[in-house]
């Protein structure tokens, strides 16, 4: 991207900067520029996804400092990525106002040949694990071997499902999960039959396509749980989503002036990056002791309670933007520039930092939730999972902007969101979120409260010793 910028997306030079277009790309070029968008997608969402499971890798869950140290550190992996992102929509953003879009992208070049060395210079340092093999086929297996065997009567007696145990159990490294009584369709993949026997007599091991372990099947058990958890998070995203495309589109429409400094209308989102970074440094000593002397417990709040905090607390920015919105346009009627707005800009610096101290609540909380409740053979499928919510509530939001344009626009109505969002009713959008991210906080507190935590089978003594000589403490996807 940044070698196509100097070469010829910059045409005439100089062009880019406010008041300067650049000439018109030819197809080829249209072409390169998205694919490399893409490429730049396919190359970020692999971290995306296993980082946290890497992370969740280096520290034992059953020592009680390590895991205690696991959740504070998620809250630093967060606030780094937070921090990061600050360098965008200030430094990058007033750079490419300016017209410096080459330097703007080997700025972002340079940083992700840092970011691959600093990565790599702590590889022997880390805590390698054995892979348990493709996560998608390890789901896949109980799904198909489920099916092929859905006409076999279960035993009525548990203990006589599929399972490896003793001394070859431990040596596959994969810590064992107790039979539950949901989804007991899927128990049938464990069902032992006649030919199952043949080959387990005969010293060989049924293919997985045919057979599967209890645990293999809680596997997939444990992610079917956490699949009412996730759509809630969806409309979260939605939530914060708006935060990225009609909170910039709005103070667009709002007088920028500070201090006869022109704020470009992204850079207002450093509020919410700074406001989520000062919170999470200061959860574990300011918030959670005041928590706990409230609720007079010494409990800290657990992952899904945060996340049902973080919930609550986003119904309010979309309240607020729409009462900032109907503000901006009582001003926008005594203003005769077109597109624009009296009300300054800093009135969104509140609905930023809500937004912000809910994602805090609800997105480390949901990173620790869905690293926790994922058994290791799919580790990285399950945080896929907790990822891809904002990507899906992307298209959510969009859809619903699609929807209401469309309602609202009939009859040669400009719309509520209209390109010069002074013809609209914005304020009207927002109050329609508000609503519908409480009914998404209810359906969430019914979910959380019907879900079943994951169990596992306290590790034995040799599998203990196993990690002390090797550093294998479970099999985990790679």
């Amino acid at each position: 991207m940044s070698l196509s910028t100097h070469l010829f997306f910059i045409k005439p030079h100089g062009c880019g900067k406010i008041g300067f277009l650049c000439e018109p790309h030819e197809a080829f070029e249209a072409a390169i520029y998205y694919a490399l968008l893409y490429f730049i997608a396919l190359g970020s969402g692999g971290p995306d996804a296993v980082l946290p499971a890497f992370i969740a890798d280096q520290f034992d869950e059953e020592d009680p400092s390590e895991k205690q140290y696991k959740s504070s550190f998620y809250g630093y992996y967060y606030v780094a990525l937070n921090l990061g992102s600050l360098v965008g929509p200030t430094v990058l953003v007033y750079m490419e106002n300016k017209g410096y879009w080459v330097v703007s992208f080997w700025t972002c070049s340079i940083s992700a040949v840092l970011a691959c060395v600093f990565l790599l210079s702590g590889s022997l340092r880390y805590r390698h694990f054995k892979p348990s093999g493709n996560p998608i086929s390890r789901f896949s297996q109980v799904l198909v071997a489920s099916l092929r065997k859905s006409s076999q009567k279960l035993p009525s007696n548990e203990e006589e499902l599929y399972e490896i145990h003793g001394r070859e159990g431990e040596r596959s490294g994969m810590r064992r999960i107790p039979h539950t009584k949901g989804f007991k369709f899927l128990d049938s993949a464990a069902i032992i039959t006649p030919e199952d026997v043949k080959l387990i007599d005969g010293g060989r091991s049924p293919s997985s396509w045919h057979l599967c372990t209890v645990t293999q099947v809680e596997e997939v058990k444990c992610i079917l749980r956490l699949l009412p958890i996730w759509l809630c998070s969806v409309f979260f995203a939605v939530v914060y989503t708006q935060m990225l495309s009609l909170f910039t589109e709005q103070g667009d429409a709002m007088n920028k002036s500070v201090f006869n400094f022109s704020v470009p209308p992204g850079s207002i989102y450093a509020f919410n990056i700074i406001g989520t970074s000062v919170f999470i440094l200061s959860y574990d000593s300011v918030v959670i002791p005041i928590y706990v002397k409230l609720n007079k417990e010494p409990r800290v709040p657990s992952t899904l309670q945060r996340m049902g905090i973080g919930l609550a607390i986003s119904v309010l920015p979309m309240v607020i933007a729409g009462v900032v919105e109907q503000q901006r346009l009582k001003c926008a009627r005594n203003l005769l520039v077109e597109e624009q707005s009296c009300l300054n800009i800093l009135w969104q610096i509140p609905q930023y930092v809500l937004v912000g101290l809910a994602e805090a609540f609800f997105y480390v909380g949901q990173i620790e939730f869905f690293v926790e409740q994922t058994p290791g053979g799919l580790k990285s499928l399950g945080i896929s999972l907790c990822m891809s919510c904002l990507a899906v509530g992307s298209y959510v939001a969009s859809a619903i902007l699609t929807v209401v344009t469309k309602i609202t626009s009939k009859d040669g109505k400009p719309g509520w969101v209209p390109r010069n969002l002074n013809d609209g009713h914005l304020d009207r959008f927002f109050f329609v979120l508000a609503p519908m991210a409480v009914v998404n906080f209810i359906l969430y507190v019914v979910c959380a409260k019907c879900y079943k935590s994951i169990s596992w089978e306290m590790r034995s003594d040799s599998e203990a010793c196993q990690e002390e000589g090797f550093g294998l403490r479970r099999n985990s996807d790679p």
